[in-house]
């Protein structure tokens, strides 16, 4: 019998701190219901965890980004049910005037007075169209436009009778020259307004089909004073200043090439990983892109019926490819939460807690623990029994 080493007590001691520290994990585990807390738990366990949790989480995500989609797409499609509806009710007065053995010249020109109101407020819906501060008809959903800005902020704006500047597009007809009236002190929205008049007017007189297709897409802009020239355009522009330099000395843009827009539509991530996208195209609505910006039902109603047929044509495919999306976007979101609901069902497979299986571990450590604390306390009494030997 020995009294400086109880080996005894050290391995009971020893015992019971094992069972002292598993049955903190247990306890660990049970609280937070996770069978992983740390990286010692499972190493390997916690990187595959992991990533499925970043990639449950990116999916989760992706179904709101597709979700979003919907409601974009069901604004733009309310907006053309209505656009239809007007294009259906120009019909039927371009057929009423039509009708010159009963109407008078009087009787068409007032159905041309509704037409022109019902093509002005088409003009205005496309414009208008909104999901948050996306335009949605105006022929830029999804494109990023090419910008010169300027470096002050101007007041008012004076332009002296004969300023001009020139602007081109590639594969237009060719510098054209933007000429301006004399203006004092002209306030700076009213400015760029007029300006983006005069350059749509401008390359649209040249008759080109891509002078004509840029001036839809080419405006300036203001804000707080700083002139801005958007190129919405698929094709590069090229601005040059002219007699007085008006860009330069009184907008303080610097003339050059914009480049050509980026981008064809609105762009959807729906899916975790990168590139997982759906674009969305929409064309523009408006009385020009339809077509029907200069029909007269007062003086040719049959080729105003030809024009407005083809408007509501376009419009008609617009729609059907809408509700295309939105078919596909219900696809995807379907598909999406079967995906994340197998995912996570993986995800925790590997990282949640089996509360049954813990709990009978627990009971059991519980168990350990008393026993080995009293073996303890049994095995620090044995060296007293020495002291029978000395009576």
């Amino acid at each position: 019998m020995r009294i400086n080493q109880n080996i005894q007590a050290f391995n009971a001691y020893r015992n019971l701190t094992t069972t002292n520290t598993q049955m903190g994990k247990s306890l660990e585990k049970l609280s937070s219901g996770f069978r992983i807390n740390r990286a010692a738990d499972d190493a390997a366990g916690l990187v595959i965890s992991q990533g499925l949790r970043a990639q449950v989480s990116g999916l989760r995500q992706a179904t709101r980004n597709a979700q979003d989609g919907i409601s974009v797409v069901q604004t733009a499609e309310g907006a053309l049910n209505e656009v239809h509806s007007m294009l259906n009710r120009m019909r039927d007065l371009a057929v009423q005037a039509a009708n010159t053995g009963s109407n008078d010249q009087a009787a068409r020109d007032a159905a041309q007075v509704e037409v022109n109101q019902l093509r002005s407020e088409i003009t205005r819906i496309a414009d208008t169209t909104k999901f948050g501060n996306q335009k949605l008809l105006d022929g830029n959903f999804g494109v990023q436009p090419t910008k010169l800005t300027g470096t002050t902020d101007a007041a008012a704006v004076t332009w002296a009778a004969g300023d001009d500047f020139s602007v081109s597009v590639a594969g237009g007809s060719g510098t054209v020259a933007v000429e301006l009236d004399a203006a004092t002190a002209l306030d700076p929205e009213d400015a760029a307004a007029y300006l983006t008049d005069r350059i749509k007017a401008a390359l649209t007189a040249t008759g080109n089909a891509t002078d004509a297709a840029a001036a839809e897409k080419i405006s300036v802009s203001v804000e707080q004073g700083r002139f801005t020239v958007s190129n919405g355009y698929s094709a590069a522009v090229t601005l040059a200043d002219g007699t007085n330099t008006p860009l330069a000395s009184d907008l303080a843009i610097t003339p050059g090439v914009l480049a050509a827009a980026t981008g064809s539509g609105g762009v959807f991530q729906v899916g975790a990983d990168a590139g997982d996208q759906l674009t969305i195209s929409l064309t523009a609505v408006n009385a020009t892109s339809l077509g029907i910006n200069t029909i007269d039902v007062s003086t040719d109603a049959s080729s105003a019926i030809t024009a407005i047929d083809s408007a509501i044509k376009t419009v008609s495919t617009t729609r059907g490819n809408l509700g295309a999306y939105q078919n596909r976007f219900e696809s995807t979101i379907a598909n999406l939460q079967v995906t994340t609901e197998n995912l996570a069902a993986s995800e925790s497979r590997i990282r949640d807690t089996d509360m049954a299986s813990e709990m009978v571990s627990f009971t059991r450590h519980q168990v350990l623990l008393q026993a080995g604390t009293a073996m303890l306390g049994q095995a620090n009494g044995l060296p007293q029994s020495v002291l029978r030997l000395l009576g």
